[in-house]
């Protein structure tokens, strides 16, 4: 970069005030839903609450559907209801919201909106606005002061704040307006009439398409009496935000026919298409639902629902980038793993452990770690999804660290898809190591055997060595059911030889040949007194002894045996570690790493849909008596992060 450029490019941060520069709906993965609840404990119902979707459809609540933001803290109530949030031109975030607590002050009277600023979603700038002490000349007898949005007028290049007003002494409910300061700490004058509907109007929302302003809005229709007759979403549309608006009368929902109510109407087009969403809000049914258009005048007959693990009140959404997406995750966390799982080959996803589970954005089981210089690099099995009711796993996941508490994810290094003769599609348990430059990665596919793939790096990609399972069931020779070939433990010893081990209710080893890719000699089968072995073993070496450690029982605990030869005779010396809660089977890696030694572990532990098929890795202490014996498993929560170092 020459002198010049970097002149340029200091003038742009200054000008920019250090915001992140403006992104575009080519960088957008995902979407963000700003929000109020509808259900659980009433007095929380009205705060500032985030969801985020891939695909705006399926949504996950962040935060355990808990406020990211006290209404406390930045209301003059106490509460905040309509959220609007709009990507600021500077590359910013600005959300306006009712300033009211219903649940505790009632309807009778809220006078204000809450102004909101943030550069990164994450640390936000507030201001209440109280009309009626702000404005009092006009505003002294407001009654309601409801939904406010903020929509940038590229003329006026101001933010144009507008909402519902209602007086006490007067039933008509009109939409006024005013422009934002440039703090968005105030409006620049008193508020005007923006729009006065035939017949009242709340919740409006403005979309500008093709030259127009489309207004969509909460209307009504009503009789010669004044007595309404039916009510819907409606709009109106001009050709300038200043107005004459038009009211076409017609209802856009599928609903303005039937006793369904529904309010709270908000209008967002889908990242990367022509399509735009009309949502809404069925708040009588504690449901919400859109219809799509491509023109914001015709809109599909049939409303969608979305799936979500919460509740939502009359909201809104905007598109977000890869970058804020894991933001808001390690913030908050909630993020479907679909947006944070690194996809191109040079992207990598940087996060914290904030305890145990370590991996919370992600369902991962059955660890297996390698270190390699000052790096731990730590391989997972991936259950597919929250609560889920049977074993599906389809890919495998590598994680590195040099502390245990900042992590990296890389792309899927490998998929069961890799292996074309794995027919049984199932990505079970692996381990990886480090040996004449390259890195093997041994694999279990259920009842279609164990397989290797290789790759040059430790994150991978990898790639099938053989092309054919390694092992089998026919090495199985003691077993008869279908899924004894499972499992693979690798160990090189002090001498450069290679061990596998591996197995289901029968344990067997056999030697590997320099390749890594070749058994050496025959099969072999370990037995001792009191092994009571279901899977997962794993072998490691401490002062010139050997330790098997595996799952025994079921509901799974982990034992272990130890050796003065790997080829034993072993004595077992007892449980290393009880059932993880939540989690039926149980999966260890045993590893040193910069002096210590830890116990690698998955439990079902991930709130609110962690269980035995839908599994999270864990880290705790592992430690030794002087005579070598290992100390139990004290399986805890802050996990080792509670002594790593900032």
């Amino acid at each position: 970069m020459n002198r010049f450029s970097i002149v340029v490019l200091l003038l742009l941060i200054f000008k920019s005030g250090f915001a992140q520069m403006k992104a575009n709906e080519k960088d957008f993965v995902g979407y963000l839903f700003a929000y109020f609840e509808g259900s659980s404990d009433k007095f929380k119902q009205e705060q500032l609450r985030f969801g985020v979707s891939a695909n705006a459809v399926n949504w996950f609540a962040l935060n355990l559907n808990q406020p990211v933001i006290s209404s406390a803290d930045i209301s003059q109530t106490g509460g905040i209801r309509d959220p609007h949030i709009l990507r600021a031109e500077d590359g910013g975030f600005l959300i306006t919201a009712t300033d009211m607590f219903t649940v505790k002050n009632g309807w009778n009277s809220n006078p204000g909106i809450v102004l909101l600023k943030s550069k990164d979603l994450i640390d936000w700038k507030h201001h209440i606005i109280d009309l009626a002490k702000a404005y009092p000349q006009k505003f002294a007898k407001v009654k309601w002061v409801w939904a406010p949005q903020t929509i940038y007028d590229v003329k006026a290049k101001k933010y144009l704040v507008y909402f519902t007003v209602r007086f006490h002494n007067s039933n008509e409910l009109n939409f006024y307006s005013a422009y934002a300061n440039k703090d968005f700490n105030g409006f620049d004058a008193e508020p005007k009439l923006m729009f006065k509907p035939k017949y009242g109007a709340i919740d409006g929302d403005i979309i500008y398409k093709d030259g127009i302003y489309h207004l969509f809005y909460k209307g009504n229709t009503k009789d010669a009496a004044g007595k309404e007759i039916k009510n819907g979403i409606q709009k109106a549309t001009s050709k300038s935000l200043k107005g004459p608006w038009v009211e076409d009368f017609k209802y856009l929902d599928a609903y303005a026919d039937t006793t369904i109510a529904v309010e709270g109407s908000s209008v967002f087009k889908l990242n990367h298409t022509d399509e735009y969403i009309l949502m809404y809000d069925l708040y009588t049914n504690l449901r919400y639902e859109f219809q799509r258009s491509k023109d914001l005048n015709s809109f599909t007959a049939k409303p969608e629902q979305f799936t979500k693990n919460f509740n939502p009140r009359h909201g809104s959404i905007i598109g977000i980038t890869k970058e804020e997406v894991r933001r808001l995750q390690n913030k908050w966390g909630g993020v479907p793993e679909v947006l944070l799982q690194p996809a191109a080959p040079n992207d990598r996803y940087h996060f914290q452990s904030k305890g145990n589970p370590i991996i919370t954005h992600e369902y991962t089981a059955d660890p297996a770690a390698m270190v390699k210089g000052d790096t731990l690099w730590l391989y997972a099995g991936h259950d597919f999804a929250g609560g889920q009711k049977n074993y599906k796993m389809k890919d495998w996941l590598v994680y590195s660290t040099t502390d245990l508490k900042n992590w990296t994810e890389y792309p899927v290094p490998l998929k069961i898809g890799d292996f074309a003769w794995a027919k049984s599609g199932d990505a079970f348990a692996a381990q990886v190591i480090a040996r004449n430059g390259k890195y093997y990665w041994y694999v279990s596919t259920n009842w279609s055997g164990i397989g290797v793939a290789v790759a040059d790096r430790p994150e991978g990609p990898f790639k099938d060595a053989l092309g054919k399972p390694l092992l089998t069931n026919k090495d199985c020779f003691a077993s008869t059911h279908s899924w004894a070939c499972i499992d693979p433990a690798v160990f090189v010893d002090d001498d450069g030889q290679a061990w596998i081990f591996w197995g289901n209710r029968e344990c067997y080893y056999a030697k590997l040949k320099p390749s890594m890719i070749e058994i050496d000699g025959p099969v072999k089968k370990i037995d001792f007194k009191d092994f009571n072995f279901t899977e997962a073993p794993w072998m490691h070496k401490y002062k010139n002894k050997y330790y098997l450690s595996y799952a025994t029982a079921f509901p799974e605990k982990i034992a272990y045996a130890m050796a003065d030869q790997i080829e034993g005779p072993y004595e077992y010396k007892g449980i290393l570690n009880e059932i993880a809660g939540n989690s039926n089977t149980n999966h260890q890696a045993i590893v040193e790493f910069k002096g210590k030694w830890y116990f690698i572990y998955h439990n079902g532990a991930i709130e609110t849909e962690g269980s035995s098929f839908s599994r999270s890795i864990c880290i705790d202490d592992l430690e030794y008596h002087p005579d070598g014996n290992i100390k139990r498993i004290v399986m805890t929560t802050e996990g080792v992060e509670a002594r790593v170092k900032q």
